[in-house]
């Protein structure tokens, strides 16, 4: 009988946002446009020399780590709290060294998608993912393209990620665009701040349409649930930090309660950088859709960025 995982949170993860394998990318890259054939089998020939070492910790490790550590809540004869799936375009021989620091950290994961230089996108329903967090920025535009599930490619990890309060899944997104759908970044993009204001106050009571990351909130919100703690004091503790403000802010407020979703904070910036925010927040992963904000971001926080859909006029209006 097929595993029902519609009640665990699902997520994928590429080798490279899980571990820092920059040396090993390079070794590719850097023939990959002149001679594929070559970049492959010198890539291939690396990876298997280097099997043994150990590796950095990418992007989304602090995150996997909170999420699977959740599973010491379960209860005997439930279905899993949390899963994650490594997702990677590495054949299973050149994987080794990913699954050798899987071991070394003691990590519970047991499912693996390895498939020897083919996208891991068609996968993605196959495992049941919610969330996707890859550096390719191809897989990732597909996805979201595809509506499948929500996807961020992760920016490069900050120097230190020691700071992150331990016991505890801190996750923190951006507003429109992300959480939301993009109709009121549309109407800012066109017709500036005042106009945004009052459109957003004059439809105060209209929820906002689902953003890619909707659905993503809803399973985390089912797993506050599912926790033996009030979402008060659940360890899974939920943040939006977005540049909107009065009085732009109340059609969030209202959004949030007719989705049935319990956020711990939010942050209405109006102009203050998001950067220093979320610095104070010591999120595990913060999602936005912007590069101006996650780029300074990132210098503190591991981040991801959302991309929008491939026929968005947000990319014509940036």
């Amino acid at each position: 009988m097929a595993l029902d995982l519609s009640e665990t949170l699902v997520v994928g993860i590429s080798a490279t946002a899980l571990f820092d394998l920059t040396e090993a990318d390079s070794v590719f890259r850097a023939k990959f446009e002149s001679d594929k054939e070559t970049a492959v089998a010198e890539y291939r020939a690396y990876m298997l020399e280097h099997e043994n070492d150990a590796l950095k910790d990418g992007t989304g490790m602090p995150l996997v780590r909170a999420l699977l550590a959740l599973n010491k809540y379960r209860k005997d004869g439930d279905k899993p709290l949390v899963e994650v799936v490594v997702m990677s375009r590495n054949s299973p021989e050149t994987g080794v060294c990913v699954f050798n620091n899987i071991r070394a950290r003691s990590l519970t994961i047991s499912r693996h998608a390895f498939t020897g230089g083919e996208s891991v996108v068609p996968y993605l329903e196959a495992f049941d993912v919610d969330l996707f967090l890859t550096t390719n920025i191809r897989d990732a535009q597909r996805v979201i393209d595809g509506g499948n599930c929500a996807a961020a490619i992760v920016k490069a990890p900050p120097s230190d990620l020691s700071s992150i309060p331990p016991g505890q899944v801190r996750i923190a997104f951006d507003g429109d665009a992300v959480l939301f759908d993009e109709s009121s970044e549309i109407v800012y993009k066109a017709e500036g701040l005042q106009g945004f204001h009052k459109n957003e106050d004059v439809n105060q009571d209209v929820p906002m349409p689902d953003g890619p990351y909707a659905v993503f909130l809803e399973k985390l919100s089912r797993l506050q649930k599912r926790l033996p703690f009030g979402v008060e004091f659940s360890p899974v503790h939920i943040a939006i930090v977005t540049a909107r403000n009065a009085p732009a802010e109340m059609r969030v407020i209202k959004t949030l309660r007719h989705w049935g979703v319990y956020v711990n904070e939010i942050f209405f910036l109006g102009g203050v950088e998001k950067a220093a925010v979320l610095k104070a927040f010591r999120p595990h992963i913060f999602f936005d859709d912007q590069d101006l904000h996650l780029d300074a971001a990132a210098k503190h926080v591991p981040a991801g960025k959302v991309p929008y859909k491939s026929n968005s006029p947000l990319n014509s209006k940036d």
